[in-house]
């Protein structure tokens, strides 16, 4: 990246609808704060696992734009339907400038909804439907995307694998990540924990290792980072220690950097063995 700092230009994105983490997260040079606004179909494909499940609302708009300052204010969407173009227009009205389509599986689903938005915000597809994946050369042709963004929760279900930990050291996002790195298009990915947190079923710092690996621009900032700790006493440190950490392993030799790909699926395996499935 040359002289450029790993950690310090990943790009992290924070989905609340509390203010008051908005506001400490914006002053902590988070950047992009929003809404999750997804609901259609999102209940019947991931009852019962530990997903977010999002109650965010338009209501929820005002406190957050006046609490934000800084970052860029985000929003997730429904995936595309008969009513996205209202949808767009509302959320456009309160100021999203970065908008995400979720579960898409064509790139006629894609360029209908960059024809939605019509140049007015930045717009992230997140890729998490299997039918994605395989079109993926298509869908990244269509002009107007920004970014990219792997969905691991929804497209290890449709893939049939055991935990998105899994998916994450295979070589499918190895391809997936080459062909987005291709175009020269932003490529996000998942979501970061605190890198010293014990309490988690494989370390956040090997899950961290995989950003410069595949040469990633950003994620989410899991709740689990946001419940650390130290992240609760002091959000500005914590927020540094997992940017330092991001630029420590940006600077690591591929040799250490595939070591700990195959660690993040040895372990993740092991989480499959345990549970007998």
């Amino acid at each position: 990246m040359g002289m450029r700092d790993f950690g310090q230009d990943f790009r992290l994105t924070l989905v609340t609808k509390d203010p008051l983490l908005a506001a400490q997260a914006d002053q902590c040079g988070v950047n992009r704060i929003g809404l999750d606004l997804e609901k259609l179909n999102k209940v019947p494909r991931q009852t019962g696992l530990d997903t977010r499940m999002s109650e965010h609302a338009y209501q929820d708009f005002p406190a957050l734009t006046s609490a934000v300052r800084r970052a860029q204010l985000f929003v997730r969407v429904n995936p595309l339907n008969p009513d996205s173009g209202a949808e767009i227009e509302q959320v456009l009205q309160h100021g999203a400038q970065v908008i995400m389509l979720p579960f898409f599986r064509t790139a006629s689903e894609v360029d209908a909804f960059v024809r939605l938005v019509r140049g007015r915000a930045r717009v992230v597809m997140l890729v998490e439907t299997a039918s994605a994946v395989v079109r993926i050369r298509e869908i990244l042709a269509v002009p107007g995307i920004a970014e990219i963004m792997i969905g691991l929760n929804d497209l290890r279900l449709e893939l049939q694998v055991h935990n998105h930990f899994e998916l994450l050291a295979s070589p499918l996002i190895d391809m997936l990540a080459a062909e987005v790195r291709a175009v020269g298009l932003d490529f996000s990915i998942g979501g970061v924990g605190y890198p010293d947190d014990t309490s988690l079923p494989v370390p956040p710092d090997l899950i961290l290792a995989q950003y410069p690996r595949l040469g990633a621009t950003g994620a989410w900032l899991s709740r689990s980072f946001l419940q650390h700790p130290a992240v609760i006493d002091d959000m500005p440190q914590g927020i540094g220690t997992l940017r330092t950490r991001l630029s420590d392993w940006s600077r690591q030799p591929a040799a250490a950097l595939e070591a700990a790909r195959q660690s993040l699926m040895a372990a993740a395996q092991s989480i499959r063995h345990a549970s007998r499935i």
